[in-house]
């Protein structure tokens, strides 16, 4: 069976269905976009309709949720986007696997990776790469500047500094998202204490665990509020409910892209963040 779809997707190919590159040929017209905040930037730069299918991980703006879906960005399936006939792979370099990638440009897909660490500075990159490629280079000068704006209007509201604390739950433990994370750097951006900042990247937390940090807010994603069973479940659940953030209210919910995306609404993100802190 696997042999069958490879061989039919070689066939697409030859036909000439997907086209090689995008480099002296024009802007591109169907393009499949693997990353949640690069699906985002893509619909910020006005460009949603090149698109012709997203990952998993592409939550907003709900236009992308009605794309066709080739798995998840860290996990692509060859055949899924091979499938989508686009002339133009936009990917975020944490995108993979690096197999699958390779694969699809020796048969002549182009595939563009971006920026995508967590920083602010590789958000306004990203920005521009992305309009780079698709050909709108103003459009992308104008987005970066105005979520440059928002970010410097957000950050000058007032907000106590709160030692904090993002959790996820993936069907597993809950994970707590320590330095080098996007998380981490959307928590310093609104003035807040990341708990877990001796950390590096995302490690379990048990219910002793949580006790002993302390945490004056909890921020948990709403994917992994509905996995808790509801963030009220969740705010009273062992570890949580003893905590300083769920005796003083400041466990709250948060969309997954705006606290782990590190995309175009960051502003947004902090608004959120400096509210709940109060």
């Amino acid at each position: 069976m696997m042999k069958a779809r490879w061989i039919a997707a070689l066939c697409l190919l030859a036909s000439g269905i997907v086209h090689a590159g995008v480099s002296g040929a024009g802007a591109p017209q169907r393009v499949v976009s693997l990353g949640g905040s690069v699906t985002e930037i893509v619909f910020g730069l006005g460009k949603g309709n090149l698109l012709v299918a997203d990952d998993a991980s592409s939550l907003y703006p709900e236009a992308a949720t009605q794309l066709p879906r080739v798995g998840y960005y860290r996990t692509v399936p060859l055949e899924g986007v091979v499938a989508q006939r686009p002339d133009l792979v936009l990917a975020s370099e944490n995108a993979g696997p690096p197999k699958t990638l390779a694969r699809l440009g020796s048969l002549g897909v182009a595939v563009e990776q971006v920026s995508d660490r967590p920083t602010i500075s590789s958000l306004y990159k990203r920005i521009e790469q992305i309009a780079h490629v698709l050909q709108v280079p103003d459009a992308g000068k104008d987005l970066a500047a105005r979520v440059r704006s928002e970010v410097a209007q957000a950050q000058a509201v007032a907000s106590p500094r709160r030692r904090a604390l993002v959790l996820i739950n993936r069907t597993g433990p809950l994970m707590g998202a320590g330095k080098g994370t996007a998380a981490a750097e959307v928590l310093h951006l609104a003035g807040l204490e990341n708990i877990l900042d001796t950390q590096n990247g995302y490690k379990p937390i048990s219910a002793e665990g949580l006790l002993m940090l302390e945490p004056e807010m909890i921020i948990i994603t709403d994917a992994s509020a509905q996995a808790s069973g509801g963030l009220a479940k969740f705010r009273d659940s062992a570890g949580v409910g003893s905590t300083p953030a769920a005796k003083q209210g400041r466990v709250v919910a948060m969309d997954d892209l705006l606290i782990l995306g590190l995309g175009p609404r960051v502003a947004q993100a902090i608004r959120q963040l400096k509210e709940a802190a109060r």
